[in-house]
This record gives C-alpha cells, structure tokens and sequence, in this order.
C-alpha cells in the first residue's frame, strides 16, 4: 500500500502532519510553508484518502496509527506529530502503541473519539451512506462549510470544500468514520508520556472547547491553548498564530530534552 506524502524543509527534527476524517495532505499547506524553514514537514494523505493506496483490508485505529508509524520509520528515528480532528485521535493512539516513535503531540481541535458519546456514534457511522448516496462533491459542500468559523473568507471555505470532495472516498472513508465511531481514548490519556500541545480553535463547533479540555485534562505533560477566531480547522484559519505556537511547543520541548541530556 502507497501512501502519498508532501513534503518540506530539510533541516530541522521531524514532524508528521496527520489530518482530519474529510481532509487530506492539502489541509497542512499553511504548515507545510511556514514551518519548513524550522523543521522537516510530512504531511499524509492517510490510507484510503487522496493519492493514497485504497487498503488491502479494513483498517481501525490501531491500523492507522500503525501506518503513521510505518511513515515515521521510512523518514527517520521518530517524530513530533501534529494532529486536526480525526488526526489527533490517530496521533494519541500512535503515542500509547508506539511511544518510541513520538518525541511530543500538538493535537488541535480533536477529541478521545466519537465512542465517548452514543449519539455521536451513531452520527459517525451514518455518515458512510451520507457518502456513498451523495458522492464526494455534494457530501464535501454540505459538510465542508461548518468546519471553519463565520468570520473564514469565502476562498477559505471554498478550498475547504475542494480539499474535501478530492479527498475522500469508499472504503477508506468508512474505515476512518468506523475507527471513531469505535474510539474513546479517555482511559488511556494518561499511559501518553510525549509532552502535548492541545489547541483549539474558540470558535470550534464541530468537537469544540468542551472535548480539547478533555484531552489537556487527562494529559499528564501538556499545554493548552486556544485559537482566537478560528473554527474547528485552527491550522487553516489562523495559520500564523497556529504555526507559532507549535514553533513556541517545539522550541520548549527540544531545549528541555537539551537540558536533560546535559544533566545526565
């Protein structure tokens, strides 16, 4: 299975951009451009989404954290990981099942997973027909719009809507709408020892304040912070303050890890 990959930087430690469940490598152009000059940028189009490979089976969290990991090794030791939304759920789980890998997190707009809540659930799992009866493009103009704030320029909400109707598709669609339909990471919050960054947009109304509370809660390393006007797409919305604060995130955990290997 092929995984598609944009890359950029070449100088700098790793960091791995994992996106959302209606998204793709397209939703990290802000960071692909203004982080490179820091760090080395992945950004993925997860398995079954974009350019990617369609997987030879059914995949759940467990299998797309594994092939985060698998990106992780073909590029080096291990990886910051940055997450949005579904992407943030993949980054947890990957932190727990392959801790080696994930030097810290910056997981923005996300939540523990559609499993903590039944309704929630269930709107997940529906979405599959909602796909494949509409197709890509009328699912992506009903859906796209309600991810950035009332205040995004309309260009913003249009790029939205086209990263979305490229993106996705069946199976891989369902896979990932079943994997947080499934998910409810709140009991392993706490076994995640890479520092955190939980950011989110304040005018988030998809997982919204409530659910990144949540995840900075249960965290034991973490910092929180909140996107002034931007919606449940923060990296996209307001990429300049997003992209300073993972730089800030990045900054304090390199110097820490710094400090400490001096020390010993």
């Amino acid at each position: 299975m092929s995984v598609h990959l944009e890359t950029a930087g070449e100088q700098g430690p790793l960091l791995l951009c994992l996106h959302g469940i209606g998204s793709s490598s397209a939703a990290f152009a802000p960071q692909l451009a203004g982080l490179s000059g820091h760090v080395r940028v992945i950004a993925w189009d997860a398995p079954g989404y974009g350019r990617s490979d369609d997987p030879e089976e059914p995949l759940d969290l467990d299998g797309f954290a594994d092939a985060a990991a698998d990106v992780i090794r073909a590029h080096g030791a291990s990886a910051h990981v940055l997450g949005v939304s579904w992407g943030g759920v993949i980054a947890l789980r990957l932190a727990t099942r392959h801790p080696e890998l994930v030097d810290s997190l910056i997981v923005a707009d996300s939540s523990a997973g559609s499993g903590t809540d039944e309704a929630k659930a269930a709107g997940m799992r529906a979405r599959v027909a909602d796909l494949a009866e509409a197709g890509p493009r009328v699912f992506a103009e009903k859906r796209a719009p309600r991810l950035v704030s009332d205040l995004a320029p309309t260009a913003l909400v249009e790029r939205v809507v086209d990263t979305m109707a490229d993106a996705v598709r069946l199976p891989g669609y369902g896979y990932a709408a079943a994997s947080m339909a499934g998910a409810d990471l709140r009991p392993e919050l706490s076994a995640v020892a890479a520092p955190a960054l939980v950011v989110c947009g304040d005018r988030d109304t998809v997982t919204g304040v409530e659910a990144s509370q949540v995840l900075a809660g249960g965290l034991h390393k973490t910092a929180y912070v909140i996107v002034k006007d931007a919606g449940h797409l923060a990296n996209q919305e307001q990429p300049e303050r997003f992209n300073a604060w993972v730089l800030s995130h990045l900054h304090i955990v390199t110097n820490s890890r710094t400090q400490r290997a001096r020390k010993g």
